[in-house]
């Protein structure tokens, strides 16, 4: 060790008491900080570092090794990243400050100024890129435990939409078939129509649950559906709500146009979506209008299901087809994600999209294809 850093290191440790001081009364401490007693400690292991190096440049693991120790105490903490580099530049600029004050000629002070510099680069380096490393672990983490928790609330609501919808469905069960009884033995009495109308519905929501329940999808149950008798089919079925709100339903699709699928499903599907547009369309205030478009392309086929219903939020879009997920007042969120599941299965895809002029569902299908269970 030559005379001028033997010099430089009997001032700096003849200085340690007053820099630790000077530094410890600007530095960020929290209360919180489960690891504030180590801070000082910490400060002080990095002048040693910062001192032997001065003698001898200090290996890159050595300080790799303290820098990640420090990372994972400040991630464990919980501290922001910021306080942490503010602290240790402070410490630097504390260091630079009294080696500049050694009364040694700047030419022999240079060469020490960079090393110390990379040496505090290197250490903010190697700390912040863990401590990133650990709070991206951490967030993953508690992602996975969120998502773990929310499949298992699904689970457990399943279970018990299963065992409630059974329940309810066998008693509405009866009341359809004896509605149906009365209509023929009494077709006269007043408003049987509109009460079967509602079981239907009803039992149509019902089964909605069982499908997010996983029951009643394990038949395989595919026909050959034409799509235009399908549509023509579901409209005669919701005539009364396409009155009620005035809409103008337009449909366009290929006459031979048809798909190799559970009939029951895909009928759910589409019911769901019109009924929703219809749903839609009472907040616009005229020119309401369905339009209903359906082709083939290559060996797909496309259903577009559009309205001029008012614009759905970006936010929303994103998050329709989650379960549980509606804006409607009495909504139960599972529509949408029953028709997304159903339309997975059999291996297509279904897509939002909405702008102020309409809000469009297109559902992609193959045109044949062997339909799995979900």
């Amino acid at each position: 060790m030559d005379s001028v850093t033997a010099e430089l290191v009997y001032y700096l440790e003849s200085n340690l008491c007053i820099f630790l001081k000077s530094w410890k009364q600007r530095i960020v401490l929290t209360e919180e900080d489960a690891h504030k007693d180590k801070i000082i400690l910490n400060g002080l292991k990095m002048f040693e570092i910062i001192k032997t190096t001065i003698i001898e440049p200090i290996k890159d693991e050595e300080l790799k090794k303290f820098a990640y120790k420090i990372a994972a105490e400040r991630a464990e903490a919980n501290i922001n990243i910021g306080d942490f580099v503010y602290n240790v530049n402070l410490g630097r600029s504390e260091i630079l400050k009294y080696i500049y004050k050694s009364n040694i000629g700047r030419n022999e002070l240079e060469p020490i100024f960079e090393e110390v510099n990379r040496v505090f680069d290197n250490f903010s380096y190697y700390a912040v890129t863990k401590y990133t490393e650990l709070k991206d672990n951490q967030l993953q983490e508690k992602i996975k435990y969120i998502d773990q928790s929310h499949q298992d609330r699904l689970t457990i609501l399943g279970q018990m939409a299963s065992t409630f919808v059974h329940e309810f469905r066998n008693p509405l069960t009866a009341v359809i078939g004896f509605v149906k009884l009365i209509g023929n033995e009494h077709p006269t009495i007043k408003y049987l129509d509109i009460i079967s109308h509602e079981l239907n519905q009803l039992n149509y929501k019902i089964s909605q649950f069982l499908h997010v329940s996983k029951k009643e999808l394990i038949e395989r149950n595919e026909k050959d559906i034409l799509l235009d008798e399908m549509f023509a089919e579901i409209t005669d079925f919701i005539y009364a709500s396409i009155l009620d709100v005035e809409v103008d339903v337009q449909t366009d699709l290929d006459r031979d146009l048809h798909i190799f699928a559970n009939r029951d499903e895909i009928r759910q599907v589409l019911l769901n979506i019109l009924m929703n547009s219809i749903d839609a369309l009472k907040q616009t205030e005229q020119n309401r209008k369905i339009w209903v478009e359906g082709s083939t392309i290559d060996d797909q086929v496309v259903v577009s299901i559009s309205n001029n219903g008012p614009m759905i939020p970006k936010e929303s879009v994103d998050t329709v087809f989650e379960p549980f997920y509606t804006t409607k007042e009495f909504g139960t969120g599972i529509g949408l994600f029953v028709c997304k599941k159903i339309i997975e299965k059999h291996g297509g895809e279904i897509t939002c999209s909405s702008t102020p002029q309409h809000t469009e569902f297109k559902i992609v299908l193959p045109k044949s294809r062997e339909i799995h269970s979900m």
